[in-house]
């Protein structure tokens, strides 16, 4: 394997992908100690991307522009491609494999570009080495297996690690937890309501039952979500719940990071949290090995019986699933 000073590492999306790529970032760190690692993602997810403690460098894209035809996209496109020429790469490994990532690994003019063979012939033709991605394993093996595909070494392989919140975000979620008297003295449970699609998302409803009941217990409970979910909350608002939806990433990390326990759905949110180190309880349908459960704990996903929806997954299996993990960090709370 040649050495390579400056190496390139590309993932837009989503939240979820983007932390599945730790423990690839991890090997090929110890296979290029002495490296230079830039990491191209897109702007929402800069603030994950900037607490990879192995990486040198990110470089945010809104990813608009490739959709606007308009002058300033076209100089934003160009602003971009002469960043990355300046990178002078000798490696780029693509593991999103769009159309555009794909182009740009081909200007970059590095000598050896990795990636996965997706779509069009024309596009797979942009890597050096290439190797079809295995849908079958967990997105986090997917990746592994392509860099042991191209040569490097395996290393020890965890999600924990090499990541650390940076501080952006933290004095915002000190002053939320401050506003809804959320300290040390008492366990959190932080509870992620939605995902990217209705069909994956737990009945509201179902979530409130739980809140309830852990709040009746002396348990902080905090509803996330993005902006445009701030109507769906409004029940939760109504029972009176802290919501820190509409919130920077970067500050909800910090909440998060604060809570005991992540409660939620086929969501990055979740991913995250689990490279923080923290307990999550995932409601959510598998379908096999290659299935976006939290990775290497699938103790720690609630399924329905095959062919059901999560709707038939009562709170009291939520609750029981919680109680552990809580009552716990009750007893740490308690011995501060």
């Amino acid at each position: 394997m040649q050495d390579h000073p400056n190496i390139l590492f590309i993932k837009w999306k989503s939240m979820g992908d983007v932390v599945f790529t730790l423990p690839a970032i991890h090997q090929v760190r110890q296979n290029f100690p002495s490296a230079r690692i830039t990491y191209m993602t897109s702007a929402e997810n800069h603030c994950i991307a900037a607490g990879f403690t192995e990486i040198d460098e990110v470089v945010a894209v809104d990813r608009r522009v490739f959709k606007q035809r308009k002058p300033a996209s076209v100089g934003a496109v160009l602003r971009l491609l002469r960043q990355l020429r300046r990178g002078r790469y000798s490696l780029v490994i693509d593991l999103q494999c769009y159309a555009e990532t794909a182009a740009m690994a081909c200007l970059t003019h590095a000598r050896d570009r990795w990636g996965f063979q997706i779509g069009r012939r024309l596009r797979r033709l942009a890597y050096t080495k290439s190797q079809p991605r295995n849908d079958n394993s967990h997105p986090v093996d997917a990746n592994l297996q392509l860099l042991a595909h191209c040569g490097l070494r395996p290393a020890e392989i965890s999600l924990q690690g090499g990541f650390r919140l940076p501080e952006t975000g933290r004095a915002e979620a000190r002053d939320f937890l401050a506003r809804n008297n959320i300290d040390d003295a008492a366990p959190a449970l932080f509870i992620q309501p939605f995902t990217s699609s209705p069909h994956k998302n737990w009945p509201l409803d179902h979530q409130l039952q739980v809140a309830s009941h852990w709040r009746s217990q002396g348990v902080r409970v905090i509803f996330g979500g993005g902006p445009r979910e701030r109507e769906a909350l409004q029940p939760v608002v109504a029972a009176g719940f802290p919501v820190c939806a509409g919130m920077p990433l970067s500050a909800v990390a910090w909440v998060v990071q604060r809570s005991h326990a992540i409660l939620g759905g086929d969501t990055g949110l979740l991913h995250l949290a689990n490279a923080l180190g923290k307990r999550v309880v995932a409601v959510m349908a598998t379908w096999g090995p290659g299935s976006c459960i939290p990775y290497r704990h699938p103790e720690w996903v609630i399924s329905p019986t095959p062919g059901q929806p999560l709707a038939t997954i009562g709170p009291e299996k939520i609750n029981e699933a919680l109680s552990p993990v809580l009552k716990k960090s009750e007893e740490v709370c308690a011995a501060r």
